[in-house]
């Protein structure tokens, strides 16, 4: 048998190709593009719930990119309690494979990976479903996803004013301190949810909840307002995708796995269906769809996250960490 060697990427590797906004990005862009265009495989999200009393689960997404000819596995486990053992709430590592042989071709740590590619979704989305010019973000929760969600879009719109809340003040203190040193300017922290959303061009719901709770209100949802709530359990009211002139997701198949996912109820009650979906966000980059069309429209995108997006990461860190000499070989055969 032919000698096989895998590339590893921990997670200094990780933190030495220092990856640009536009990095990212860009190739989060060209995996949704290739999902609209039909270049990929997805397979359904499968969860394993090991014991509830860990008050956590694994998400394992498994995908393929015909372009890229790499086929991967993500496993992540998502952990509530994980911030008083001072860890991240989510870790993971991806798997790529060359889809032709099946052969092993790089282990990554994906912690970054998953914080990354979900806020490069959520800027990505804005980008085509936002009104001109946004001027506001409002942003719920501060874990990891959290970060690059705010920073990506910053990015692309550069706000007059960010607001960002999360559930305990000393978490969303220290977040919205790194931001304002991150972004150079300011950003507002606030006590509770309303102060948050409300009258926000941009709002964006990543709470950590133990229970559905409708937190998030749908009067405080302005005319023209892009909303993306993506928080693992519901925060949402039942009407909220009553008033949507648009609704989208990044994958509706995945939407009708699991127990998990803010729309998760709308589904299961019928209220929202595979008819009363716009459109999937790689159709819409992929320029089979419109997006918005005038900023009168009030728009929900709801992503639960893409194989294809961990594996697009993954292997545009592997093609610089070549560039640049970062990671490790390992031996496989």
């Amino acid at each position: 048998m032919s000698s096989i060697e895998i590339r590893y990427l921990g997670g200094p590797d990780i933190d030495a190709l220092d990856l640009t906004c536009d990095e990212i990005l860009d190739a989060i862009e060209e995996s949704l593009v290739a999902r609209g265009r039909g270049e990929t495989v997805v397979e359904p999200r499968m969860h394993l719930v090991a014991d509830e009393t860990f008050r956590g689960h694994f998400n394992v997404l498994r995908g393929y990119i015909a372009p890229l000819g790499v086929a991967g596995v993500k496993v992540v486990g998502d952990y509530i309690d994980n911030w008083r053992r001072g860890l991240p709430s989510e870790m993971a590592l991806v798997n790529l494979f060359d889809a032709k042989t099946g052969a092993p071709r790089a282990v990554v740590d994906a912690t970054a990976i998953t914080e990354m590619r979900t806020g490069a979704v959520t800027a990505i989305g804005a980008r085509h479903l936002a009104r001109s010019n946004p001027r506001t973000l409002g942003h719920i929760g501060a874990r990891g996803t959290a970060y690059w969600n705010v920073r990506l879009l910053d990015r692309l719109f550069d706000f007059e004013e960010i607001r960002v809340h999360s559930r305990r003040p000393e978490s969303r203190g220290a977040f919205g301190a790194r931001l304002s040193a991150d972004l150079g300017k300011e950003v507002v922290v606030t006590d509770d949810w309303r102060g948050c959303l409300e009258g926000a061009d941009i709002m964006v719901e990543a709470s950590r909840l133990d229970i559905p709770q409708p937190l998030f209100e749908t009067s405080w949802v302005g005319p023209g307002a892009l909303a993306i709530p993506y928080g693992t359990v519901s925060a949402v009211e039942d009407d909220l995708t009553d008033i949507m002139a648009k609704i989208v997701v990044d994958d509706w198949d995945q939407c009708l796995v699991g127990p998990f996912g803010c729309l998760r109820r709308h589904v299961d009650s019928g209220r929202v269906t595979r008819d009363s979906v716009h459109a999937e966000l790689g159709e819409i980059c992929a320029g089979l769809k419109p997006g918005r069309e005038s900023d009168d429209e009030t728009i929900l995108l709801w992503h639960r996250g893409l194989a294809t997006s961990d594996i697009a990461l993954a292997h545009a860190m592997l093609k610089k960490a070549d560039r640049l000499g970062v990671g490790h070989t390992l031996p496989y055969a």
